[in-house]
């Protein structure tokens, strides 16, 4: 044996000792935990029922919209109750019920889940109106549902919200991080969205858990819809810790709202980069005064420019 294959299998062996420490990196019941790979195939079949004429499976050809739901819904039956009944054995709720109790709870949950598809289209198609509404770029509904990450977000959004209602740990979870990655936009399941949602561009924003957000919506990219700390840790888990939005309120980019005694009222209009840690009342608009850039020239001088008044101002650089 070489030199080098020694190494390997010393360093083998001190990796396979490292996995003995029972620590929770180290974890290897891979049958008893959620398969990502698996979720995200149901997410994506999810989709392919909720937008059946844009989002259809090429791989083989359908004669009936009933025969491709059949085939679909089958497949995220079958691999949903599984997903399922493992993950209801990291909710402290099911930690009693015995294998045949979870198989039980974990069917009756992902029928109620599917029942509830049609209202989450019902959604959807005011989210697409108001995508269209909204952007004057957008030319169609086709373009919207093919193209626009919001709407994607969005869609993955209400669809991990049913099962968080439901109270399926991780699953829900899984779908919105999977939906972030695709797009930027970090939604987490818990956040309650009322119809005609709309995201437009999306990139960076975030809506926290508790977040509740009311009709015709808009928001832009680079958004915060966020906690004012997290530093309790576990100890904030089912505080109230993200804003209210009410009905028609539009937020431009990068402002951050923020704490979960904070509202935003109805028609009122957010301006972009505005920090927010208050209420706003209704028909009130927002925006940051006196913005100034500063310029540092190569001679080592300072012109600082108010961006509201115009006004340049000479110093000294430091």
């Amino acid at each position: 044996m070489s030199l080098i294959q020694q190494e390997i299998q010393s360093l083998i062996q001190d990796i396979l000792d490292d996995y003995e420490q029972d620590r929770p990196i180290d974890r290897q019941d891979r049958f008893n935990q959620p398969d990502k790979d698996i979720i995200i195939d149901i997410l994506e079949k999810l989709l392919k029922i909720v937008f059946p004429g844009h989002l259809k499976d090429r791989t083989f050809r359908v004669y009936s919209n009933a025969h491709q739901v059949s085939l679909l819904i089958e497949d995220v039956a079958f691999n949903l109750n599984r997903q399922t009944e493992i993950a209801l054995k990291y909710g402290a709720e099911y930690a009693s019920l015995s294998e045949q109790e979870i198989h039980q709870v974990a069917e009756e949950k992902v029928m109620a889940f599917l029942r509830n598809l049609p209202r989450v289209r019902a959604y959807l198609d005011t989210d697409l109106q108001a995508a269209l509404d909204g952007d004057p770029a957008a030319t169609c509904y086709d373009e919207i549902i093919f193209a626009y990450p919001g709407l994607y977000a969005i869609s993955v959004s209400r669809l991990a919200h049913e099962l968080f209602l439901l109270k399926i740990p991780i699953i829900p979870r899984i779908m919105t991080e999977h939906a972030h990655s695709r797009t930027g936009i970090d939604i987490h399941p818990g956040a309650t969205i009322g119809k005609y949602f709309f995201i437009d561009h999306g990139t960076g924003i975030v809506i926290g858990e508790t977040t509740t957000i009311g009709e015709h919506v808009k928001i832009y990219q680079g958004v915060t819809l966020g906690a004012l700390s997290t530093r309790g840790g576990q100890r904030l888990r089912g505080v109230k810790r993200h804003p209210n939005i009410e009905n028609n309120v539009t937020i431009y980019s990068g402002a951050s709202i923020l704490g979960g005694e904070t509202t935003i009222g109805e028609n009122a209009v957010i301006g972009g980069n505005a920090f927010i840690t208050k209420s706003v009342g209704p028909n009130t608009s927002v925006s940051v005064k006196n913005q100034e850039l500063v310029f540092n020239s190569k001679d080592g001088r300072m012109k600082a420019v108010d961006m509201e008044q115009d006004i340049t101002i000479y110093g000294d650089y430091i």
